[in-house]
């Protein structure tokens, strides 16, 4: 009698560990086991392993938009070449600037101040560079008048030239020394900045040597 009532309770105990292998025993036992994890308990990439290709493209996506020139006048640049912003990357920043086809009354004054060299060899500088249009706000005979005057003309074209490359944060609530030694306030947000009083209608181009900010008027020093 007693080994058949051991023999009742062992069978049905014998169902049931069968049973509960069935339902997923042998995971169980490969996770007390010190089995290597699944793939669904692996860690993924959205944790705290490595980042996805996504996560390093976002960041880069977004430092080349905020390093990329803006502004109306902007459009003025051509799309390929020399005078182009790629092109305009390579070269010291007067180089630069001479290829650029808003600049070139601004190109004859620095030579004509024999300042090509001083702008092309200087390191990390931030140019203000005043348009075509710029100049042609003063009236040519006082124009021609600063030309002819050497020092007048270092003084003014020194004014539009600080040292270390400003980016357009810096330029939102700025003073900075100048090179002439004077100092020029900036002030803007967004794609709204002026220089000194100057609207910058082109900013945030790259040369070689400079980040150049093309402006709508030209600075004057004070006195």
């Amino acid at each position: 009698m007693i080994k058949s009532n051991r023999l009742a309770v062992a069978l049905p105990l014998l169902a049931l560990a069968v049973s509960l292998t069935a339902c997923g025993g042998d995971a169980d036992t490969g996770a007390d086991m010190g089995a290597a994890p699944s793939a669904s308990s692996a860690p993924t990439a959205t944790g705290s392993s490595a980042p996805t290709a996504a996560d390093s493209d976002t960041p880069m996506a977004g430092e080349s938009a905020a390093a990329a020139p803006f502004g109306a006048a902007c459009s003025a640049v051509p799309a390929s070449g020399k005078g182009s912003f790629t092109g305009m990357a390579e070269d010291p920043v007067a180089t630069a600037a001479s290829n650029n086809p808003v600049l070139s009354t601004l190109v004859t004054a620095v030579k004509k101040a024999g300042l090509v060299d001083t702008l092309n060899s200087a390191e990390d500088i931030t140019v203000f560079a005043p348009t075509d249009d710029a100049f042609a706000k003063i009236d040519k005979a006082t124009l021609d008048k600063v030309l002819a005057d050497k020092k007048m003309l270092t003084d003014i074209l020194t004014y539009h030239v600080v040292q270390g490359r400003k980016t357009p944060a810096d330029l939102a609530d700025g003073s900075f020394a100048t090179l002439q030694g004077g100092k020029v306030t900036t002030s803007g947000s967004g794609q709204d900045y002026t220089v000194g009083g100057a609207g910058v209608v082109c900013g945030n181009v790259s040369t070689r040597n400079a980040t150049v900010y093309i402006i709508d008027t030209v600075l004057m020093p004070k006195k």
